[in-house]
C-alpha cells in the first residue's frame, strides 16, 4: 500500500476502498475531454482493472484528485485518468500525484510508462515523460470504429486466414 502525506496535510492513498467512485465518475464523465459521457459501469470495470490513486484533503479526507495506472506490475504501464478537482488545482497536487505514481513504478523497474495528453505536456515534462521515441513503431486499433467484418481471407483475398492461439 502506498500512503504518503505532504507537509500541509494532503495524502496520497493506493487504496482503492477509500476512493469516493461516484465523484470520480462525475469528474471525468463531466468534465475530462478524454472521458466526457463514460458510463459508469465502464468507470467502474476500468477502476477494477487498475492500479488507483486518489489525494485526499487533509480538514475532511474528501477525494480532491485521482489517477489510476494499467499495468502487468512488472514491464509496462500506462498513466491515465489523472484529475484534480478544479477547486483544488493550483496546488502542485497533480505534479505531487504523477512524481509518486513514477516514483513507485520506477521502484519496480518498469521499462515503459506511457500516458497521452492533448494539453498537460508542461506538467509531465519537468517530470521526466517525453515524445514517444520510435513512434513508427507504435500502433493502435479502434474496435469500436471497426464496421467491416473480417470475411475470413487472407491479406490477398483468397488464402483462407489462419489464425494459430
Amino acid at each position: 500500500m502506498l500512503t504518503l502525506t505532504r507537509d500541509d496535510g494532503y495524502e496520497i492513498s493506493d487504496d482503492a476502498g477509500r476512493l469516493d467512485v461516484d465523484r470520480v465518475h462525475h469528474w471525468l464523465s463531466t468534465d475530462a475531454y478524454w472521458a466526457r459521457d463514460r458510463p459508469r459501469d465502464v468507470m467502474l470495470r476500468a477502476i477494477e482493472g487498475s492500479w488507483v490513486y486518489g489525494v485526499y484533503r487533509p480538514d475532511d479526507q474528501a477525494q480532491v484528485a485521482f489517477a489510476r495506472v494499467v499495468t502487468d506490475g512488472a514491464t509496462f504501464a500506462w498513466l491515465c485518468d489523472v484529475y484534480v478537482d478544479r477547486a483544488e488545482r493550483g496546488r502542485g497536487l497533480a505534479r505531487w500525484l504523477v512524481g509518486a505514481i513514477r516514483d513507485q513504478l520506477a521502484g519496480l523497474r518498469m521499462r515503459r510508462i506511457l500516458l497521452a495528453t492533448n494539453d498537460a505536456h508542461g506538467l509531465y515534462g519537468p517530470l521526466g515523460f517525453q515524445p514517444v521515441v520510435n513512434p513508427e513503431r507504435w500502433m493502435e486499433h479502434f474496435p469500436q470504429a471497426q464496421v467491416t467484418p473480417l470475411t475470413g481471407k487472407g491479406p490477398d483475398g483468397d488464402e483462407p486466414l489462419t489464425v494459430e492461439l
